[in-house]
């Protein structure tokens, strides 16, 4: 097998969590590694992406409302809905309280369900309104939320590709990157996130230490999600993980919105 170089991991995490026009070259375990660690990396283009527009909008003299619709929406199309459409499936699959076979049967379907849908609509409302308030209180402050909870939301891949996490299937893109991240790995990728995070909220102490807690507190969420996913399914799919990035960007909004 080849070495794997920096630049197969880049393509994975761009190839697989975005429709940015990268071709994934390999597609083994060790490229899956790197991908999962550079997963960040690609949520920060996306979150840039989103901020752009959003910024773009204001200067024209659209409302804060506006603008963070739009900057919800740019995620949403940079990754074709998998996320949101995860996140809607992960919640038909808990939400059915049937054994884990038939949940992730559940989940497969095509259609969405009403746990699905009462999902899907809530977190978009929570990200809207939390992305108002933040462009209502500063641009910057509203720039930078967007930024961080797109890139909190790949961290959450990242560290959920840990390695002990199983796959729930045998196929499929979370048997593709199941516990194929180191677990020092996974802590040094947080850190470093955390640490990029608070360092970009350069308005002040208060908010550097709440931009931190944001991470913090939205990594904890997705943990949580996950520990209750691998219990019910017997581990990971690529419809939890959708649900974790989904779970991550809607705490980090809304904790980034308060105060």
């Amino acid at each position: 097998m080849p070495r794997t170089s920096p630049l197969d991991g880049l393509r994975f995490a761009f190839g697989t969590l975005t429709v940015f026009p990268v071709r994934v070259t390999r597609w083994d375990r060790e490229a899956a590694r790197g991908g999962m660690l550079c997963a960040p990396l690609a949520g920060l283009a996306v979150g840039a992406a989103a901020a752009t527009v959003g910024l773009v909008l204001l200067f024209l003299g659209a409302g804060g409302p506006l603008a963070a619709v739009a900057t919800v929406a740019v995620p949403a199309a940079l990754t074709r809905g998998l996320h949101l459409d995860g996140l809607a499936d992960t919640a038909d699959g808990l939400g059915s309280g049937k054994p884990a076979e038939d949940a992730l049967r559940i989940m497969k379907q095509s259609d969405i369900g009403p746990f699905g849908v009462t999902t899907l609509v809530l977190a978009l409302l929570a990200q809207v309104a939390a992305l108002a308030q933040a462009y209502d209180a500063s641009w910057a402050r509203g720039a930078c939320a967007a930024v961080v909870s797109a890139a909190v939301a790949r961290l959450a891949l990242t560290l959920a590709a840990r390695a002990g996490v199983p796959a729930a299937r045998p196929e499929g893109l979370g048997a593709a990157v199941a516990g194929v991240v180191p677990v020092r790995g996974a802590l040094l990728a947080g850190v470093a996130v955390t640490g990029a995070a608070a360092v970009a909220a350069v308005f002040g102490p208060y908010d550097v230490a709440r931009t931190a807690l944001a991470v913090l507190l939205s990594l904890a969420a997705a943990e949580a999600l996950l520990r209750h996913c691998t219990r019910r399914f017997g581990g990971i799919t690529g419809d939890v993980f959708g649900g974790l990035a989904e779970t991550a960007a809607t705490t980090a909004l809304v904790v980034l919105s308060l105060g």
